[in-house]
């Protein structure tokens, strides 16, 4: 088959290129692995930058279930504090949002591939597991936190953390006690974030060091009796709950701090060009504004490598501070010196949260330029 455009990978980064391509008039062709509506590893918060965005593809977030978060906590042992949000963000769930805005790449035009797995790419041919090929133009790689072989991305500054994320249905109530917060808990080893989602669930994601999972035998289990045991605000929070999963979802390799700065030929965006620790709750509005940013390049004549340039001066000191922080926050005595100005001081809380946003001039720039391609209605 042929495609002008072949994206691969239908989360939020391809799928929103492909809306905005496609509404353009573009022959675009979406290559999604799964079947349907899935969960990832992921946090789930989506800052003002993320709601902007999606507002511009029509997304109507509170319909799909959003959950308002105007306050953080930030906890270690028994010690926590709260402050406001520099801004409001919203929480929902992966599984949700990623369908809606692909739902919106279909009605936009694009054509979409589900269940088809790319396994290679080779002069804009794009190889499927089934032996099928797209021949395209242009190819676009959005394939998350997941490398395409052959076109794998350098190590970044972080990279030795594994993720973990599970649902859990809470007491009532602790469920009102997380009403419109976000927890972040330090532990040894590694965070973890805890924030209500839709339908009355709780999201818990963490990181934590490769060999201090390793001491714990590389368990679930062991893994969340420590954290229980050393994390009390936290298991506070747990005490009674009940696990939507059998076992988490996880992930491992995550390239934290890495950021692409040259082309190798094709347009990567999301986690494919940027990658920033999670406790930044960022990591949606990065795929989002790398998929704008892409597609007005793309629409405009540009080069991959103009886009992948551009992207790049967009969120290094972003992706920068996020990750030296996110360094200090797996180590007990950094630990203990960022809890302590976080009570002498808890504004520095949110300007951590300022600072590791999208930054205000790329967000205008990109908005700016989007206004130029978005259609009127998809």
């Amino acid at each position: 088959m042929k495609a002008e455009v072949a994206v691969i990978g239908g989360g939020l980064a391809g799928a929103s290129f492909a809306a905005l391509t496609a509404a353009a008039g573009r022959d675009v062709l979406l290559i999604e692995r799964e079947i349907g509506p899935h969960d990832k590893v992921c946090g789930e918060f989506l800052s003002r930058e993320a709601q902007l965005y999606l507002t511009a593809l029509g997304i109507d977030l509170p319909a799909l279930g959003a959950v308002p978060i105007s306050t953080l906590g930030f906890a270690l042992g028994r010690r926590i504090v709260s402050v406001p949000l520099p801004f409001t963000g919203l929480s929902l769930s992966r599984r949700v949002l990623d369908a809606a805005v692909l739902n919106r790449a279909e009605i936009a035009g694009a054509r979409v591939l589900r269940g088809y797995r790319a396994t290679g790419i080779s002069d804009c041919v794009v190889r499927l597991e089934d032996g099928a090929a797209v021949d395209a133009r242009t190819v676009v790689l959005a394939t998350g936190k997941h490398d395409l072989r052959g076109y794998g991305r350098p190590p970044g500054r972080q990279n030795d953390l594994i993720g973990f994320k599970m649902l859990f249905r809470l007491t009532p109530a602790e469920m009102a006690g997380l009403v419109g917060r976000i927890e972040l808990t330090l532990f040894p080893g590694g965070y973890a974030g805890l924030q209500p989602v839709e339908d009355g669930r709780a999201n818990l994601s963490l990181l934590i060091r490769r060999d201090r999972f390793a001491e714990l035998g590389r368990s679930w289990p062991a893994l969340l009796e420590r954290l229980v045991a050393e994390a009390p605000t936290l298991a506070d929070r747990l005490v009674g709950s009940v696990p939507e999963w059998d076992k988490p979802l996880t992930i491992a390799g995550l390239p934290y701090g890495l950021v692409v700065g040259a082309s190798d030929g094709l347009w990567r965006l999301g986690d494919q060009a940027a990658v920033i620790p999670s406790f930044s709750g960022d990591g949606m509005s990065i795929a989002l504004h790398s998929a704008f940013r892409a597609a007005t390049a793309y629409l405009n004549g540009e080069t991959a490598a103009v886009f992948q340039r551009r992207l790049a001066a967009d969120l290094s000191a972003q992706v920068g501070r996020a990750t030296w922080l996110s360094r200090l926050g797996v180590r007990p005595i950094p630990q203990r010196l960022m809890m302590g100005a976080a009570e002498v001081w808890p504004g520095a809380l949110r300007l951590g949260a300022t600072a590791t946003r999208v930054p205000e001039a790329a967000l205008r720039a990109a908005a700016d330029d989007a206004s130029l391609i978005r259609p009127t209605q998809f």
